[in-house]
């Protein structure tokens, strides 16, 4: 059983096309001279001189007296951003995993939200305890963040705008922890782990409350944009102590495995922030560049049997060969499966650089030579072949 992917907004905004600018020179070619001997029959000797021509890279410099073509501001990378995803049961009888995708966050709003450009959202969430959870995330994730909040409004990211972003989103995930309280539908021993990414500009905030994973890929290499929260993350150990609770064979309070999650209330003081399940969000933040190339957003399915940097290196071979996001996204999820995982699989691959394959295959131009034979060896090669030999 395969649950595909829900593409919640994909329209394309004129300033994606906007990639990034070089500013670059004029080639420099450079003669070298050179002379080889070359051994003939009978012992002629004929010296042959070989001028070759090099055609030096590009080195990135404009010339003093140039004049600048270009602003500053467009000189920023500005991410182009595409994503896929794709969702797998996996060995369990039931799907607990729900995500949002959204590629064109300020579209998909329209006048409710004023932000930097580009903007996207994305979010998994990994349910407990019963599907509940997580379904309730998905269909209320969008008010509980833009719709219903005063999430601040901007065209320019600046520190006090992404320190307001952050204030915000944690808001939404403590007010998203006592709705599920309140809601008479949703049971009290459903809960759910959540990691949402918010893209503006070239600011990449993540938040995460559990063990789904985000990895940022730069340059090949992998860069955790989360912290599993688990029995083995030594500050949350001391946080749980401190609260009255305990780890016993891994499990917080020796009955759940995380211990950070949505709901749960059975687990829960009245008081959730004493508790020591709690449902307060961890941020990190990245200023995106031309060397970030994607990012990986995951539940722990994956990340039990494969590390991150396994991952990233899977999802780059991919987009070097098809440059497909929702096929890189299910290709992780089969080698997931592949190597034996026991939980549900959920994946979403945000691309910020267009035609990673592309630039990927691209040859460099091998130097072209250029030969020819001095005077002197023309006449000794002459001398040789007018010679009798027979």
């Amino acid at each position: 059983m395969v649950a595909e992917a829900e593409v919640m907004h994909q329209a394309p905004v004129p300033v994606l096309e906007v990639q990034y600018h070089r500013c670059v020179t004029k080639g420099v070619d450079e003669v070298v001279g050179m002379s080889a001997a070359a051994a003939a029959p009978a012992a002629v000797e004929v010296e042959v001189e070989v001028e070759v021509a090099v055609e030096m890279p590009r080195m990135g410099l404009e010339q003093p007296d140039a004049e600048p073509s270009v602003s500053v501001e467009m000189l920023q990378f500005v991410p182009n951003i595409r994503s896929g995803s794709f969702a797998d049961i996996g060995p369990r009888r039931y799907m607990e995993d729900e995500h949002i995708r959204i590629d064109d966050l300020s579209a998909h709003l329209g006048s409710l939200l004023v932000c930097p450009l580009p903007s996207a959202f994305y979010g998994v969430f990994d349910g407990h305890g019963g599907p509940d959870a997580a379904a309730y995330m998905k269909r209320h994730a969008m008010k509980f963040l833009f719709e219903d909040s005063e999430f601040p409004q901007a065209s320019h990211v600046d520190e006090l705008y992404l320190q307001s972003v952050e204030n915000s989103v944690r808001r939404a995930f403590l007010q998203a922890d006592l709705a599920l309280a309140d809601d008479l539908d949703i049971s009290r021993s459903s809960g759910t782990t959540a990691i949402t990414a918010l893209v503006f500009g070239r600011q990449l905030l993540v938040a995460n409350a559990g063990d789904c994973r985000a990895v940022l890929c730069r340059k090949g290499v992998a860069m955790e944009m989360s912290r599993d929260h688990r029995a083995n993350y030594v500050q949350e150990c001391e946080r749980v102590a401190a609260s009255g609770g305990f780890i016993e064979d891994g499990y917080l309070n020796g009955v759940l495995s995380v211990t950070r999650a949505l709901g749960d209330w059975d687990m829960k003081t009245p008081d959730a922030s004493a508790s020591p399940l709690i449902a307060e969000p961890e941020f990190q933040q990245a200023t995106l560049t031309e060397d970030d190339e994607f990012l990986i957003m995951g539940c722990d399915g994956i990340w039990d049997v494969m590390t991150s940097q396994h991952a990233v290196s899977l999802v780059r071979r991919g987009l070097r060969q098809h440059d497909d996001p929702a096929r890189c996204a299910r290709e992780l999820v089969m080698e997931a499966k592949r190597l034996e995982t026991a939980d549900n699989l959920t994946v979403i691959v945000v691309c910020f650089v267009s035609e990673l394959g592309a630039q990927q295959h691209e040859q460099p131009e091998r130097p072209r030579s250029y030969k020819s034979l001095s005077t002197e060896a023309l006449c000794n090669l002459r001398s040789w072949l007018e010679t009798d030999h027979r």
